[in-house]
This record gives structure tokens, C-alpha cells and sequence, in this order.
């Protein structure tokens, strides 16, 4: 499984690819809107910054809602870099606008997606990756995983070529089950990312062996 850092800090990106921990990177307004005001910088430049720590798919999202201003925006934004992904809401403008991207070779991210049958129109309009929001669905008393599973299942049925990218993940397990299930890519916080290495057993250890090595050479 790949797993790409959902993040537009590059701070953060920096850390994670120096350690060759992460695929690639999905952004969205709001994570962009945050580094815009932490840094000062526009998100053109800090694109352009990303796209230089990371080789993998970067994900930017349009902010347009119709048709034509989606395709514009993306064509823009496929101009930064050639890794750059762009990513677009589940809509019906949505899909038209992945299906004419994808006549044009623009790789796509089809966002917000919380139901399978959105996930077969997203694949059937022939995006690239397809953002199943687990979190979310888990917010509010569902089962996002499972959502996870039947995506698979019918892209598997069908032999479709969009690959899943878990997002919204909340906690390890989350990537855990990801994995187990065979998802293409989870996109996972910094936060969520520094808490795989956690194990209380492994901080133990690591105590343990510190100590008997001070007492062999007191």
C-alpha cells in the first residue's frame, strides 16, 4: 500500500521524505488556506515548493464548481508540475470535467466521495484515484472502512483501473485496516503518520537496552 501525506505544510513534507516514508501528497482548500496563512505564501508557490520534496502524485484541488471552470483551473494547475493531480468534487459538473481531463491525459481525484455508487460514477467517468472520506463517514455512526470494502469489490468486479485512496483516516487503525484490505493508497495526517512508530513495548525496550548498557560500562 502507498501512502501519501495528507498535507500542504512543507515542513512537515520535508521530515516525512527525508525518511523516503511517503508516495505522495493530497492537499485541499483548507489545508492549503492553513499554510497559506502560516507561511504568507501563495499556493501556487507552495505547490511549487511540494512538487520539489515529492516525485509522487501531488493532489491539488480546483475551486470552481462548473464545468468550464473546473477545466480551466485544472489545466492551470497541471502547469506547476507534471506530477500534479487535480482534484475534483463528486458532482455531475465534476464528472464532466474528469471525463474531459481525462481525454486530455490530466490525472484526476474525485473527493468527497461517501458512497460506493459515487465511487463507480467517479471510475466509470474514468478518474484516476477516487477519496473514499472514512473519518467522516465514522463521525456520524457509520462504517467508513466498509464503505473502503465495497469500493474495492466493484472496481475488483469490474476490472476498473481507479485506484482508492483512503482519506479523512482518523487513527492507525485506520491505515491498519487499509492495508489488511488491500487499498491502493491511504492518505494519512503528519499527526496520524508520527503514531505508526508508536508502540508501548518498543519505548520499553529501547529504555531497557539504554540501561544495561549505562550499568555494563559503570
Amino acid at each position: 500500500m502507498k501512502i501519501f501525506l495528507d498535507t500542504a505544510n512543507v515542513d512537515e513534507i520535508k521530515n516525512a521524505s527525508e525518511a523516503n516514508l511517503i508516495d505522495g501528497i493530497t492537499t485541499n482548500p483548507s489545508l492549503m488556506a492553513k499554510e497559506i496563512k502560516r507561511t504568507g505564501l501563495d499556493s501556487n508557490l507552495i505547490l511549487k515548493k511540494i512538487t520539489k520534496l515529492v516525485s509522487g502524485p501531488i493532489s491539488a484541488e480546483v475551486v470552481s464548481k462548473d464545468l468550464d471552470g473546473m477545466v480551466k483551473e485544472a489545466k492551470k494547475l497541471k502547469e506547476i508540475a507534471p506530477q500534479i493531480v487535480i482534484k475534483i468534487p463528486m458532482t455531475f459538473d465534476g464528472m464532466k470535467a474528469v471525463r474531459r481531463l481525462k481525454k486530455e491525459e490530466i490525472d484526476t481525484n474525485v473527493t468527497l466521495v461517501f458512497s460506493a455508487n459515487q465511487a463507480l460514477l467517479a471510475a466509470k467517468a474514468g478518474a484516476t484515484y477516487v477519496s473514499p472520506f472514512v473519518g467522516r463517514l465514522d463521525d456520524i455512526g457509520n462504517d467508513g472502512m466498509n464503505l473502503v470494502g465495497e469500493i474495492l469489490t466493484i472496481f475488483e468486479n469490474y476490472n476498473f483501473k481507479t485506484e482508492v485512496i483512503v482519506a479523512s483516516v482518523r487513527h492507525p487503525k485506520h491505515v491498519k485496516e487499509s492495508a489488511l484490505m488491500g487499498a491502493h493508497i491511504a492518505t494519512i495526517p503528519y499527526k496520524i503518520l508520527n503514531k505508526l512508530f508508536n508502540h508501548c513495548l518498543t519505548d520499553q525496550g529501547i529504555v531497557r537496552f539504554d540501561n544495561d548498557w549505562k550499568d555494563a560500562h559503570k
